[in-house]
This record gives C-alpha cells, sequence and structure tokens, in this order.
C-alpha cells in the first residue's frame, strides 16, 4: 500500500509540473543573447505567479500556445511513474521525481532553439547536489554522495574535453553534465558509463535516422540534449534496481 501511494504521488507530481512546461519553454525558447520571451505569441505580456514563469502555456484570448500541453505532461507523469514503479522506498526516489519536470522542460528547450540555458542547468546541478547531500545522511539512501560530486566534476571535464575536440558538441552538454554526472554517479561509476553510453547511442541512432532520411548529414547538429536525459533516465532505473 505505500508503494502504491508513492507511486500515485510521483504521477500527480509529474503530470501536475508538466502542464507547467509549455509556458518556461515558450518563455526560454530564444536564441543567445536574446531576452526571455516577454509576451504570449498574440503579444500579451506573460504576468502572474513568479513573474509569470509559472502558468498554463493560455492566451487572454483562450487559446493555447507553445509545445503541447498534454503531451509533456504525460511524458512528465510517465517519467516518474517509471521511476517509483520499482517499489523502491528509498529517499532519493524524491530527487529524482523532482527533477523529472525539469529535465523535460530541458530537452524541449533544446529541441526548439538548440540550446540548454545556464538559468537551468547550473541552479539544477547545484539542487541536485544539494538534495542528494541531504538524502544521503537519510536512513535507507541507495547510493554516495561524494560519488554523486566526482561523477558531477569529472564528467563536465570529459564533456568539456569533447566541446573543444568535436563541433557538434555545445557548451550547454558540458554544463548538463554537472547535473547527469551528479545523478548517475549517486549509484556508482558503472551506472555513470551505462548512462551516458545510453544517451550517446540514443543520439547516435538518431542522427543515422536523419541521414538515412536526408534530412542531415555529418556536418548537421542535432539537439542532444534529450539523448543525454534521457541515457540518465535509463542509468537511474538500472541503478535504482541494481542497488
Amino acid at each position: 500500500m505505500k508503494t502504491f501511494w508513492i507511486t500515485t504521488a510521483a504521477v500527480l507530481w509529474g503530470y501536475g509540473a508538466g502542464v507547467l512546461i509549455p509556458r518556461a519553454a515558450h518563455r526560454l525558447s530564444v536564441p543567445p543573447e536574446e531576452p526571455w520571451q516577454a509576451t504570449c505569441p498574440a503579444g500579451h505580456p506573460l504576468t502572474g505567479v513568479a513573474a509569470g514563469w509559472l502558468g498554463r502555456a493560455r492566451c487572454r484570448d483562450g487559446d493555447s500556445y507553445g509545445p503541447n500541453t498534454p503531451v509533456l505532461a504525460t511524458v512528465s507523469a510517465v517519467a516518474c511513474l517509471g521511476l517509483a514503479a520499482g517499489g523502491s522506498t528509498r529517499p532519493e526516489l524524491a530527487v529524482w521525481v523532482l527533477l523529472v519536470p525539469v529535465g523535460v522542460l530541458l530537452a524541449v528547450v533544446d529541441v526548439t532553439v538548440h540550446r540548454l540555458p545556464d538559468v537551468l542547468t547550473l541552479p539544477l546541478a547545484a539542487a541536485a547536489l544539494t538534495l542528494l547531500g541531504i538524502v544521503s545522511v537519510l536512513p535507507g539512501a541507495g547510493g554516495s554522495w561524494t560519488s554523486a560530486l566526482l561523477s558531477s566534476l569529472i564528467l563536465a571535464a570529459c564533456y568539456f574535453v569533447l566541446f573543444l575536440l568535436s563541433k557538434g558538441f555545445g557548451f550547454g552538454d558540458v554544463k548538463l553534465a554537472l547535473v547527469l554526472g551528479a545523478v548517475l554517479g549517486w549509484y556508482g561509476w558503472a551506472i555513470v558509463l551505462a548512462g551516458t553510453f545510453a544517451g550517446y547511442l540514443l543520439g547516435a541512432l538518431y542522427g543515422i535516422g536523419l541521414m538515412l532520411a536526408g534530412r542531415a548529414d555529418h556536418t548537421s547538429r542535432i539537439p542532444f540534449g534529450p539523448f543525454l536525459l534521457t541515457g540518465t533516465l535509463a542509468g537511474v532505473l538500472l541503478g535504482s534496481h541494481a542497488s
């Protein structure tokens, strides 16, 4: 019964927070050096809770805008369901579930404008490490905060090298690695390798698919963030079952 209520709460959180993603995605989906969107597509100022960042993506005339709300809310809810459905009641589950909607938001923005905003990645890395630090002292925690911290720094350093060597690798991915390394590193280095490999594999398969369809070539850039995030989700699922 306890597992049922935990799973239900995770799904409700995922869907409820997912409903708020489209407005934030609309505001953040701008090219670098441009200010965040301050109006809806119809030109109405975005005001309200938290200076207009929180709320439904709906104009004053009632029309919705931005990415599809039900789809994003469902994706967020399904990810939370997957994390909670394993039956684990370890305290780090709360951290994973809290991070899911922000991960979905990052993926949407990266797909839309090929950008992973610092306003999300850097605070998210700090939040992940802080929350895992709190969780590490709670009874039943299934990972290591020291490993999470080291993995965060080492994975970001590795991604920085790739950024210097590869034109298809953005600096936003380097900063995202701070988050991914912390999350995967909680369960150890084997999970870091597994989650990172899964993300690269998914990105490679997507790129190959685009080339086979004639929609890209070897010089094309693809938004890599969604695949890195999906690989991390796979790594966390593996780590939570293995630990």
